[in-house]
């Protein structure tokens, strides 16, 4: 299935849904006719394969949805995502948050002239992280 946009996807959706009611629709007009004191089988027939058939595309249709799903909450790449490299992005905020906490922990040691590092190895803490869509230092 090609990559498309939100609209067409909901615009699958409803087709699915349409079929859905297509397939209802068949398989009462079949129990009806079943329900009649002299059923025509023929009659029958058609509405249970009018049914059966409307029922794989919706499986069809579903399944290329559920599909599209799966990908785009794993992770993986697709057109018309940018989770995963905003997610990177992110991250790496935070490794340089942490470095550069580090750098300055480490340069006020180097100033002081005192040993400090036993002291600050036990009070030492990692940084906040930062909000969804918030920077670091922002």
């Amino acid at each position: 299935m090609a990559a498309s946009g939100p609209v067409e996807r909901l615009q699958q959706l409803e087709t699915i849904e349409k079929d859905v009611s297509n397939a209802i629709l068949s398989a009462g007009k079949a129990l009806e006719e079943l329900s009649k004191e002299k059923p025509q089988m023929k009659m029958i027939e058609n509405h249970t394969t009018g049914f059966m058939k409307t029922l794989e595309g919706v499986e069809v249709g579903l399944m290329k949805q559920i599909n599209y799903l799966t990908q785009v909450s794993t992770g993986q790449p697709h057109e018309g995502s940018c989770y995963a490299a905003q997610k990177d992005l992110l991250m790496g905020y935070h490794r340089m948050a942490h470095v550069r906490s580090r750098l300055e922990e480490l340069e006020k040691i180097r100033t002081d002239g005192k040993p400090k590092l036993l002291q600050l190895a036990k009070s030492y803490s990692m940084p906040p992280m930062a909000k969804p869509g918030q920077l670091p230092g922002n």
